[in-house]
């Protein structure tokens, strides 16, 4: 009988688990050798650096073809599990020495004869090469769940973070943290697309390697990281981490609704610089107001008028500089000049104080939601291990208790240290009154119209007037400075003492109350 003809094999997997196997230079070398010695012609060489875990090789699919198209030969390798770690691969081998296309497998770790006792012995090899496999899967697996229970993080830090090899987890980058917050509340403006976003950062040094912006999927995946919610991603599954978050959930929200509401953004027909667009309406018609270029009184203006897309309309134009004015004048009744401002402030930091003394009722409340929120959570997790829940169904509920979590953990912190679940919001806006008094003498248009769609409804031109309604609190406080006249300059014509009485008033009653409902809603 003709001595067989040999296919060389040699494979190396780039996984952990192939870490201590010999490189693919050493296994040709010690092959090439054990051929010479054993005479072994070799008719062709192949290798690769795949694991063998799944089907699937592009280099042994094509030994094995190979093998199928000839009659008695072998295959030369250095173990078993170098050919195959799962069993379709395993099968398909010993398949090919049942019907005697392999006539002979040459191991130097392993014998092999194409007897039962040897195909007997070939298949246990495979099979402990696959539960090797299965095995070491599994024990990782263990571990990541375990450091997952711990709140670790997995992987390298994320942007903002840097990894902590002493608490096996990571905590926020002193410089690049702040900038991550930056980048959010910029975001958060909604003035900015995923491009100018990545500019931002570059002007703050934060760029590629080649020293250019950020592609713009770099700036979404930042932007979409809930690590910086506390967070640690596996699988499509989150978990709790044990690290500190470097947003509130409130940012991180805001920023994902604007990223929803640019998803599919429409092109713009808008080529010039018309300011106060997409503020009003008609008030005859109920159409949208465009703005065009007039020639008139020697110069070229800016005018605003119906576009008339409801049918016939007889609004006439209104001038870009009228149109103005009536705006800042309407925001003169809701101003007050830095003097009234302070003193408003200085009531909210006494406020402030005695919200901390009061606090501790409100905090007990806290831990008692986090308390049940955590419980409800470990009976979600119970479940779904029981097998009394879908998967698609645990996930969405597991995000909703964790998100609910994060904001329990953010009103603690705030409410329990300073009881800040209205103050804040009520010393912001304050800053927005005197931000109304500046606006009002103030030609930064495009802050106009972000202030004015801030603070009233129903924006509406007619017969070339402007107007609209002040939303909550704002309308409140238009009536109370109308009626009591306790304004700044031209508007008031109290003595200072009868502004600090009604400025005193308005501390007290239902304006108080108010203003703390309209802010906490």
């Amino acid at each position: 009988m003709l001595k067989p003809k040999y296919f060389l094999y040699a494979r190396k997997s780039t996984e952990d688990d192939d870490h201590q196997i010999m490189s693919i230079e050493a296994q040709l070398f010690e092959l090439r050798e054990y051929a010479r010695r054993e005479n072994a012609e070799i008719l062709q060489e192949f290798t690769e650096a795949e694991s063998a875990k799944k089907p699937g090789r592009e280099k042994f699919n094509e030994m094995m073809t190979l093998i199928e198209q000839s009659q008695g030969v072998g295959i030369l390798a250095w173990h078993p599990d170098r050919l195959a770690r799962n069993s379709v691969d395993g099968g398909r081998v010993i398949y090919l020495v049942d019907i005697e296309k392999i006539v002979s497998l040459r191991f130097p770790t392993f014998w092999f004869e194409p007897t039962p006792q040897g195909k007997f012995m070939l298949q246990v090899a495979f099979g402990q090469s696959k539960y090797y496999s299965d095995n070491l899967v599994e024990n990782i697996n263990r571990g990541i769940r375990q450091k997952l229970r711990r709140g670790e993080w997995l992987t390298l830090a994320p942007f903002g973070y840097v990894n902590n090899p002493k608490t096996r987890t990571i905590e926020p980058h002193p410089a690049k943290s702040k900038i991550v917050v930056r980048a959010f509340e910029e975001f958060a403006k909604g003035t900015h697309t995923l491009k100018s976003l990545s500019e931002f950062l570059a002007e703050l040094g934060i760029e590629t390697r080649h020293r250019t912006p950020l592609a713009k999927a770099s700036v979404h995946r930042m932007l979409t990281n809930r690590a910086y919610l506390g967070f640690v991603a596996h699988k499509g599954e989150y978990f709790d981490g044990r690290f500190e978050p470097i947003l509130s959930l409130a940012t991180f929200e805001a920023v994902q609704e604007i990223l929803k509401r640019k998803a599919k953004p429409r092109k713009s027909k808008q080529r010039h610089n018309f300011p106060f667009t997409g503020l009003l309406t008609c008030g005859q018609c109920g159409s949208a107001i465009t703005a065009q270029y007039a020639h008139g009184n020697g110069g070229t203006y800016r005018y605003y008028r119906c576009t008339r897309k409801k049918g016939n309309c007889a609004q006439k134009y209104l001038r870009e500089d009228l149109l103005v004015s009536q705006l800042k004048s309407r925001l003169q009744s809701v101003a007050l000049c830095d003097e009234w401002t302070g003193k408003m402030l200085k009531q909210v930091e006494a406020w402030e104080k005695e919200q901390v003394d009061s606090s501790q009722t409100f905090v007990q409340n806290l831990r008692g939601n986090q308390k049940e929120t955590q419980e409800k959570l470990d009976k979600l997790v119970s479940s779904y291990i029981d097998g009394d829940i879908p998967k698609e169904s645990y996930l969405v509920k597991k995000e909703e208790l964790l998100k609910q979590k994060v904001s329990l953990a953010s009103q603690k912190s705030d409410f329990g240290r300073m009881g800040k679940n209205w103050i804040e919001p009520l010393r912001s806006w304050i800053l927005d009154i005197q931000k109304a008094e500046k606006l009002s003498r103030s030609d930064s248009f495009g802050e106009i119209k972000a202030f004015v769609q801030k603070v009233g409804t129903n924006h509406q031109l007619l017969d070339k007037s402007v107007s609209f309604s002040f939303s909550a609190p704002w309308d409140f406080w238009a009536q109370f400075l109308a009626s009591r006249a306790t304004g700044c300059g031209e508007h008031s014509d109290l003595s200072p003492a009868k502004k600090l009485k009604s400025f005193e008033l308005w501390t007290q009653g239902e304006s108080n109350s108010r203003l703390y409902n309209a802010n906490v809603a």
